[in-house]
C-alpha cells in the first residue's frame, strides 16, 4: 500500500512538474513572439515613410491630370493632403520633433541634418495649407491651377530627398545614440501615440485609406509601374 501511494505521489508530482514547465516554455514562446511584434522606433518612422511615397505619387498623379487638362479629381487631392496633415505632419513629424531631433541636438550629433529638416518640416506644413487652399477653390482661373501644379511638385521634390536622408542617416544613427532601454521604451511609446490618436489600427487603417485614394485615381494596381521593354 505504501509502494502504491509513493507511486501515484511521485506521478502526481511529475506531472504538476511537467505543468509548470510547460507553462513557463508557453510563456517563454509567447514572449518571444511579442518581442518579434514589436517595432523599433524607426522601423516604425520609415513604415510611415512608406505611406507618405504613396501619397507623393498621388500628388504626381493629380499634377499630370492638371497639366494635361484633365479632369482633376479635386476629392482624392483633398483627401491625400488630409492624410499628409494628420497622419505624417501631426503625428509622424511630431514624433521625430519630440523624441529623436532634441535627442541629436542634445548629444551634439548631426546637428546641421536636424536643424534642416525642422525647416523643411516647417516648409512642408506651409505648402500643405496651400495646396488644400487651391484644392478647395471653387474657381480655378489659370493662375491658381499653375500655383497648385507648381506647389504639388515643390512638396514631392522636397519630401523625396528629406526622407531618404532620414532612413538612411538620422535613424541608424538613432540606434546607437540611445541605450536599449531607452529605445525599447520608445516603441511602446510611439505605439502608444498611435492609439491614442488613430485608434488600435491606427497605421493600417492609413493604409487602407491611401489605398482607397489610388484605387479612385487607377493608380493601385502595382503592375501598371513595370516598364514593359
Amino acid at each position: 500500500m505504501d509502494d502504491r501511494r509513493k507511486f501515484i505521489y511521485d506521478g502526481l508530482k511529475a506531472t504538476a512538474i511537467t505543468g509548470i514547465i510547460g507553462m513557463g516554455l508557453l510563456a517563454g514562446c509567447k514572449e518571444e513572439e511579442d518581442d518579434e511584434k514589436k517595432v523599433s522606433p524607426p522601423e516604425d518612422l520609415m513604415q510611415e515613410h512608406g505611406l507618405l511615397n504613396r501619397v507623393l505619387l498621388i500628388y504626381d498623379t493629380c499634377r499630370t491630370q492638371l497639366i494635361n487638362k484633365q479632369p482633376s479629381a479635386d476629392e482624392a487631392l483633398l483627401n491625400a493632403a488630409g492624410i499628409i496633415r494628420t497622419f505624417v505632419e501631426d503625428y509622424h513629424e511630431k514624433q521625430e520633433e519630440d523624441y529623436l531631433f532634441p535627442r541629436f541636438e542634445k548629444a551634439g550629433q548631426l546637428t546641421d541634418l536636424v536643424a534642416l529638416l525642422r525647416i523643411q518640416h516647417k516648409a512642408g506644413r506651409d505648402v500643405t495649407d496651400q495646396i488644400v487652399q487651391l484644392a478647395k477653390s471653387r474657381t480655378k482661373i489659370e493662375a491658381e491651377i499653375q500655383k497648385l501644379i507648381e506647389r504639388l511638385g515643390a512638396f514631392n521634390t522636397m519630401y523625396r530627398p528629406h526622407e531618404s536622408r532620414e532612413d538612411t542617416i538620422l535613424f541608424p544613427a538613432f540606434r546607437k545614440l540611445v541605450s536599449q532601454h531607452e529605445y525599447d521604451s520608445l516603441g511602446e511609446e510611439f505605439e502608444k501615440n498611435e492609439q491614442k490618436l488613430f485608434g488600435k489600427e491606427g497605421f493600417e487603417h492609413m493604409v487602407e485609406k491611401v489605398a482607397n485614394i489610388e484605387k479612385s485615381l487607377n493608380i493601385f494596381e502595382l503592375a501598371q509601374f513595370t516598364p514593359k521593354l
